[in-house]
């Protein structure tokens, strides 16, 4: 497999998932900029989105949306337990999280990377992702993880889009739970090994 990647994107989910899962894969960096990947391809014609993560089986098929791609990820050892069974309310509860993180923190975070984005605006779309962030401190503030005590690939998508808040002078000290959950994810081995990777 492929990961098609940039640093501190979405793609890092994926990334520490492959990590994770100890799955054979290759490393591709995109310049997000000029649309091609660090060997001179046209990304366009890998995923005309023009958007990491994306992911490219052995089969040549390729995979775009980091929801997506964590649990198709995470069907590939079902037995590490980093996505309840398909068909399970559990994997329904997991589909709640990931669509909540896709739509209102990757989204209510992403949207600060405009620098357009200014003033009374600015302000009124801060106020809504803290009003998100206060259901995640909730949730966190009675388990370990968005599941209870079982890590999954939500936590890792959670935990890579929340770095994005330091780049907006954003602090998540304001939310405790939030705060430790980010320092207990960042302590994993696999989620070392991706940043560390990426930081090359």
């Amino acid at each position: 497999m492929k990961l098609y990647y940039f640093p501190h994107a979405c793609s890092l989910a994926p990334h520490i998932v492959l990590r994770e899962l100890a799955l054979p894969f290759e490393l591709v960096r995109v310049d997000n900029q000029a649309k091609t990947t660090a060997n001179g391809e046209d990304f366009l014609q890998i995923n005309p989105k023009g958007y990491v993560a994306a992911l490219q089986l052995d089969s040549g098929e390729v995979l775009t949306e980091a929801s997506a791609i964590l649990q198709y990820l995470a069907d590939l050892k079902p037995t590490a337990g980093l996505a309840p069974a398909n068909g399970s309310w559990a994997r329904v509860r997991l589909q709640e999280w990931l669509n909540f993180i896709a739509t209102e923190i990757h989204g209510g975070l992403a949207v600060f990377f405009n620098a357009a984005i200014q003033g009374e605006v600015r302000a009124m779309f801060q106020a809504t992702l803290f009003k998100r962030l206060a259901i995640l401190e909730q949730t966190l503030e009675g388990q370990e993880y968005l599941l209870g005590a079982q890590y999954s690939v939500a936590d890792t998508y959670l935990f890579v889009v929340l770095r994005w808040a330091a780049f907006h002078d954003i602090d998540l000290g304001a939310w405790p739970a939030l705060a430790a959950f980010q320092q207990r994810i960042g302590q994993r081995p696999a989620v070392v090994a991706a940043l560390a990777a990426e930081s090359q």
